[in-house]
């Protein structure tokens, strides 16, 4: 059963994922056309917002969930993903008199391994979101209804960034499925009252009640984009992509982790923002890629020492300490030292608020960006733009008769740097693929290797290396960077 779990004991950190949720409301398909009035009508103003208000009589505390539920729960899925993983050999397997008898019996041989999860039904025509670590390397992925239909799904989006995914039915069998609807995260207030709705240990859709703990925190997983809600709502392995409802029923969060010293809840869990699990959705629905804003420099929090130097009242705020050449920062202005404190007046804390803030806006879009340089504060106008892509002759794959044949590089760039904690003028050669199997794997080369020199040729860019790496060599001598540390390597070839 999945559920990102991190545990605090001295024995382990077990992490699983919990079922959040996002309120998402059906939209029109592209190409569709939406009716619209033949006679202009006066725009009217937006709805209030309804005031919060404490129960203040015994029948307004005796009131019930129910009505939330029965709306939202057909919504809710069960998402049952199938591995292939390969069974450790026994160690007799190589044993020549055990062979004898015995022959293959103590090979290895692949065995299947299922977990589960839950999922939130997002577009009518059988459109899933769910957590990516629900589904990760799995070769059959399957959901079932409240009312016990079930039907395979394809994976449309896999972003393990945010650890989403998108799953797609393949067969609706002409069926119109119940899809929530998203509200806005950003209007969340600690003490909001939500509910979880999943399948935790399979027991079955279960719902369970609690409050906004807190918003906006960080440090709870190695994401690209941490900025959870906190719930006290119960959580537990099964309920990972399962929804996370407001009062109105309305998605606006996926869980995704909780803290826990035994693998079950202990009230501490955390969701993934419907603002940001929107972004992802849509994506799965329009059947096109994930592309992110790219800001173009590095950050740090603003910690208290850091404040007092900058005369900031309290710390807060992302403080840059790099920005890349020609990048969109460094075009709109932003140099090291400043500090943003807000984006679209919405405060940032931390260099995870500003980046999540970010990324939940479209390319192409302007947003205000509040600065402090210095003493002065002001307000900058910043285009939304996406990182760009490689060039043509950015990436090479060796498929010729050598050592290297089955792996895959891409040369670095700014925006490929900052991804991956370089410095904006670092060089070399990133691995991004290796085929299973291939003589490039057999040698241990890994994804995320940095190739800095093969053979004493400074590995520059991805054609010397698919030109040095091409030939067929008695030994090889390869400089490559892994997990920060530069090492030497000698094999043949």
């Amino acid at each position: 059963m999945s559920l990102r779990t991190l545990v605090f004991s001295g024995l382990a950190v077990a992490v699983i994922a919990i079922g959040g949720t996002l309120a998402f409301s059906p939209w029109n398909a592209p190409g569709q056309a939406q009716v619209q009035s033949s006679q202009a009508q006066p725009e009217a103003p937006p709805p209030a917002a309804a005031p919060r208000a404490v129960p203040e009589s015994q029948p307004q505390v005796q009131l019930s969930f129910a009505p939330i539920v029965q709306a939202v729960s057909p919504s809710v899925v069960n998402v049952y993903a199938t591995r292939i993983e390969s069974q450790a050999a026994s160690p007799f397997a190589n044993d020549p008199f055990f062979s004898r008898f015995f022959g293959d019996q103590f090979q290895s041989r692949p065995r299947e391994s299922r977990s589960l999860g839950s999922g939130v039904i997002v577009d009518g025509a059988g459109v899933i979101l769910t957590n990516s670590h629900v589904i990760n390397g799995a070769a059959d992925v399957r959901i079932a209804l409240s009312d016990g239909r079930e039907f395979a799904v394809d994976v449309v989006v896999e972003d393990k960034q945010t650890d989403l995914a998108v799953l797609r039915v393949r067969d609706t069998r002409g069926i119109s499925f119940p899809a929530v609807t998203f509200a806005d995260s950003d209007a969340l207030l600690v003490g909001d009252l939500v509910l979880a709705i999943g399948n935790p240990f399979g027991v079955g859709q279960t719902v369970t009640s609690g409050i906004v703990s807190a918003l906006a925190r960080t440090g709870v997983e190695s994401s690209n984009y941490e900025f959870f809600i906190q719930t006290d709502a119960a959580i537990n392995p099964g309920n990972s992509g399962g929804a996370l409802v407001d009062m109105q029923g309305r998605l606006v969060g996926i869980n995704t982790a909780i803290y826990s010293q035994t693998g079950g809840s202990v009230g501490i869990g955390f969701a993934i923002p419907a603002n940001m699990a929107k972004l992802v959705a849509e994506a799965g629905v329009n059947g096109g890629e994930i592309v992110r804003p790219w800001f173009g420099a590095k950050m740090q929090a603003v910690d208290s020492d850091i404040a007092n130097s900058l005369g900031m009242d309290a710390p807060h705020g992302a403080l840059i300490t790099d920005v890349a050449p020609d990048g969109p920062a460094a075009r709109a202005g932003f140099q090291s030292g400043d500090v943003i404190l807000s984006v679209d007046g919405q405060r940032v804390d931390d260099p995870s608020a500003f980046n999540f803030r970010l990324a939940t806006k479209p390319i192409g879009q302007t947003t205000k960006l509040e600065r402090l340089r210095g003493t002065s504060t002001e307000t900058l106008d910043f285009p939304v733009e996406a990182a760009p892509a490689p060039a043509d002759n950015a990436t090479a794959t060796i498929s010729a008769d050598s050592r290297f044949s089955g792996v895959t590089v891409r040369q670095l760039d700014p925006a490929l740097s900052e991804s991956k904690n370089l410095p904006y003028d670092a060089t070399g050669v990133l691995i991004t693929a290796i085929t299973p199997g291939s003589p490039a794997e057999a040698m241990g080369l890994k994804v995320d290797d940095l190739i800095l020199q093969l053979n004493d040729t400074d590995i520059k860019d991805a054609q010397t290396f698919s030109t040095t790496a091409s030939q067929r060599m008695r030994t090889w001598q390869i400089i490559l960077q892994r997990d920060g540390r530069v090492s030497r390597a000698i094999v043949s070839g």
